[in-house]
């Protein structure tokens, strides 16, 4: 009996060793943007998204007298204050960027816009129109800026964003964060540029991340986590691990009984 006691024993503490190794973690691995020397930049400008072929831009033109800008806004004239902003905001006339990086504007015709930021693209076309229109005012927006969140997350999947002063951070956010099995330390990025896919790492428990051209997101950009040691290894034992604890413990309560 006493050596089944001992088997016992052996048996308990191998169980709570597995136990304790599945469950437990380094805050060092987990934590986001730990504090350390780094200097955070503040210069967003520098990594402002530029208009790419294919995007599709919502463009409303306004003026003193709205009357002048109907020819330009060809579709935006049919709304009405009864609207909701989501019925208006469909209404709104919007352009396609062509394989040449032009947009084709009433009136104006054709105006390239591929490779500028939003900001530049709004000036440009104001400009345009200051041969028609006194003192022209131009709202823009991308109407795709999409994203994808793939790997660890709670919810992956794809989301349009509603501004192109997007982060990281916020696109994982939308994704319901990172899962407790993420491998923070090496999120990776694909963006394409000038048609070429790119690859690019952060680690989210840097600081220095906040200071990345690939901080803030470009449109179409992916975003993978991928799983951690842990999790790789328990895909490989499939439920076995849960069997073996289930019997571990089986037979510690059959031992328990019999050494009674």
């Amino acid at each position: 009996m006493r050596s089944i006691s001992k088997y016992s024993v052996t048996l308990t503490l191998f169980v709570a060793v597995l136990i304790i190794f599945s469950s437990c973690g380094s805050r060092r691995n987990m934590v986001y943007l730990q504090q350390d020397s780094t200097q955070i930049s503040s210069l967003y400008e520098q990594y402002v998204p530029k208009i790419q072929i294919n995007d599709i831009l919502t463009i409303v033109v306004t003026a003193a007298d709205p009357k002048v800008t109907a020819p330009f806004n060809p579709v935006s004239t049919m709304t009405s204050s009864n609207l909701s902003q989501q019925v208006d905001l469909a209404l709104r006339p919007t352009y396609t960027v062509d394989g040449q990086g032009y947009i084709t504007l009433p009136l104006l015709g054709k105006v390239h816009v591929a490779g500028l930021t939003r900001v530049e693209a709004i000036e440009k076309i104001r400009l345009e129109l200051s041969q028609y229109i006194k003192d022209p005012g131009v709202n823009m927006n991308f109407n795709n800026f999409r994203v994808s969140v793939l790997g660890e997350v709670a919810r992956p999947g794809s989301f349009i964003l509603p501004t192109e002063r997007a982060t990281v951070l916020e696109a994982l956010g939308m994704a319901g964060d990172l899962t407790i099995r993420g491998v923070r330390q090496n999120v990776l990025l694909i963006r394409e540029v000038n048609g070429q896919k790119t690859m690019h790492r952060l680690d989210l428990t840097q600081q220095n991340t906040l200071n990345s051209p690939y901080y803030y997101l470009a449109q179409n950009d992916v975003i993978y986590v991928e799983p951690n040691k842990a999790q790789i290894n328990s895909s490989k034992l499939g439920a076995n691990t849960n069997i073996i604890i289930s019997i571990a413990s089986l037979l510690i309560t059959v031992i328990s009984v019999l050494t009674r």
